[in-house]
């Protein structure tokens, strides 16, 4: 992938750091977003796993190149800055949309305010996963589709989940989820006739840094690196076959098994349905 150029929005940590990093490995030039440049609660490790400048210090030993860009999606501007940038630069070939404000802010006062009825819910959790991810997510392709579209070939790939399709316990975070399925199917339809493609991508459980603080709470046996799905998004961009997953909800496990991709441990994670949720 030397000649690809991806932009990975909300890439200083978890999953998004993960496919950054993937991303890397395979050797693209990998532009990053995020609102944490080096300063993170906890001292130098955790500037190290949760910051911009960790990323790029982490990067200069990967194949890829990166490009870092201080960006808080919660501004139209800066969205349109980093796009602008990209442009200027010569294009974009994917595109990940991932930065999610969504799960900060869970516990209030002491209180796991997650799982209260949506009457009960505060409307800044609506701002923050659907004013900000889902906008951010809306105004980053509109920004960078042109791009694409002048090349005939691309990706735009949105992180969605299955509380898309399944209560999950929050309803905002379902409504959120089914709204960035949705935008990955009307993307596109109207993306196809320029022989560009929109998915919507699934992770399983993920090992991100936020997981592993609460390891004892879950169980990881059928878990992911940040890293397999980025590597799973690598294995899409070959598929010759691409345009005919467009528009669809994709597990990233089932994907991996497509592809035969394992995770950076050698494992191979077992694909979840929406019976598995059923049953839990």
């Amino acid at each position: 992938m030397k000649d690809v150029v991806a932009l990975v929005t909300g890439g200083s940590r978890g999953v998004g750091r993960g496919i950054a990093l993937a991303l890397l490995t395979e050797g693209a030039t990998v532009h990053v977003t995020g609102r944490t440049f080096s300063e993170v609660e906890g001292g130098p490790e955790d500037n190290r796993a949760g910051s911009l400048q960790g990323l790029e210090l982490e990067a200069a030993n990967l194949p890829g190149r990166v490009v870092i860009h201080h960006c808080d999606h919660s501004n139209d501007a800066e969205t349109e800055r980093v796009a602008a940038g990209i442009r200027a630069g010569g294009g974009l070939d994917i595109l990940v949309n991932n930065a999610w404000p969504g799960y900060e802010g869970m516990v209030e006062d002491g209180e796991f305010t997650w799982p209260r009825p949506f009457w009960e819910q505060p409307s800044r959790r609506w701002d923050a996963m659907i004013g900000t991810a889902l906008k951010a997510a809306f105004m980053m392709s509109r920004e960078v589709a042109p791009m694409m579209i002048s090349t005939h070939r691309g990706l735009i790939v949105n992180i969605s989940f299955w509380a898309a399709q399944l209560y999950e316990g929050n309803a905002i975070y379902g409504i959120a989820k089914a709204a960035a399925d949705k935008m990955a199917a009307d993307f596109a339809h109207e993306l196809r006739p320029h022989n560009v493609a929109a998915v919507a991508l699934y992770p399983g459980l993920v090992r991100t840094e936020a997981v592993m603080r609460n390891a004892d709470y879950f169980d990881l046996s059928n878990s992911e690196s940040p890293r397999f799905i980025g590597h799973v998004i690598a294995g899409l961009w070959r598929d010759p076959a691409l345009m005919s997953k467009s528009g669809h909800a994709l597990v990233a496990a089932e994907l991996g098994r497509q592809y035969d991709i394992a995770d950076i441990d050698g494992y191979r994670p077992v694909p979840l349905t929406a019976a598995d949720f059923a049953k839990s």
